[in-house]
């Protein structure tokens, strides 16, 4: 059981021997952009210990607004170097230090519904100037499984070579940064990953964890969205720091989520097993779902360290016990990609 945030911090924080080796390999230092989101922190501290244990001198650098809270200390005790910076304002943009490795996570999801052009602005705008000062360096670019159309359960979830075809302003954005990265790509020569994640999961928030927490407040779960991919956040993290490895002009496209096609309604009944429980469910599971197959990345990585029935232990354990949460709702449900 992970019995504290310090436990899940430090699981999330431990980096893999094939992670060591990998950054141990790699030239320059590395700089996430948008690092205050759910997934930057932990990531710059595991970038931070990769590096520690490969005995080589780089840098982890933490660029974002850190508008709240203080996670601009806590990542500088972890020892990644954070830079305050407002990307959209093209001045802060280019006072950025040049550095080899950008790990890319900027972006707009929640509120696009009635504010679609700050998220245009973020999502589509923003990717072209970032691309452009960092046009010497290698690029992992943040996206979503939310590029590709519903696609039938039983195909077992789209793939790199499936066509896209986003529902929604949210989805439709994220296909325009790809497209912009992808066209600076081909223009200056550099060298990407466009890194297609759904859905990061930890004991605080993600599909998961919303799922149990319905179960055991009894509240309607509905499975209309039938089916869903998730993975954990520390192997996602990982992932991103060794899709460094694997950046190319033009972009290498990666798929990122676990190996299964969760069944929710099962995923449900078992959260009811350990919590005592038995589900609430409306509606029916549709024949579509938003679900990407992982095969390219378990080829590349290897298969997630962290499996599911263990993140549904966890979570379970998490649920009884009363751990902190996040109130960051995945909308899992949305079939429309209203967000």
């Amino acid at each position: 059981m992970v019995k504290s945030i310090h436990e899940l911090e430090d699981r999330l924080a431990q980096p893999s021997d094939e992670l060591v080796e990998e950054i141990g390999k790699l030239d320059g230092d590395i700089m996430l952009l948008g690092v205050g989101g759910k997934m930057g922190p932990s990531l710059g501290r595991l970038a931070v210990n990769a590096i520690k244990k490969s005995g080589v001198h780089r840098e982890v650098i933490g660029a974002s607004r850190f508008s709240s809270g203080g996670l601009r200390e806590e990542l500088e005790a972890a020892g990644v170097r954070t830079i305050a910076v407002d990307l959209l304002n093209d001045a802060e943009l280019q006072r950025l230090p040049d550095v080899k490795n950008i790990i890319y996570m900027a972006g707009n999801k929640f509120g696009t519904q009635g504010n679609e052009h700050f998220t245009w602005s973020m999502n589509a705008y923003l990717p072209g100037r970032v691309a452009e000062k960092f046009r010497n360096s290698r690029i992992v670019v943040f996206s979503t499984g939310n590029v590709y159309p519903l696609t039938p359960v039983k195909q077992g979830g789209a793939t790199e070579d499936s066509p896209t075809g986003p529902v929604g302003e949210y989805g439709q954005s994220c296909l325009g940064r790809e497209r912009i990265f992808e066209h600076f790509s081909h223009k200056n020569g550099t060298e990407m990953t466009i890194y297609r994640l759904n859905y990061a999961v930890d004991l605080r928030y993600g599909v998961l964890l919303e799922l149990a927490k319905a179960v055991q407040e009894q509240r309607p779960i509905d499975i209309e969205m039938g089916h869903a991919n998730c993975i954990w956040q520390g192997d996602a993290n990982e992932i991103a720091l060794r899709s460094l490895s694997i950046c190319s002009n033009p972009p290498t496209v990666l798929n990122v989520t676990g190996p299964e096609t969760i069944s929710l309604r099962w995923a449900a009944e078992e959260f009811g097993k350990r919590l005592g429980k038995t589900p609430v469910f409306i509606g029916e599971e549709a024949p579509t779902a938003l679900l990407s197959n992982a095969g390219k990345s378990n080829q590349l990585f290897g298969y997630p360290k962290v499996s599911l029935r263990q993140m549904i232990d966890w979570i379970a354990e998490w649920v009884q016990s009363d751990g902190p949460t996040w109130n960051k709702p995945t909308h899992f449900q949305e079939r429309e990609g209203k967000y």
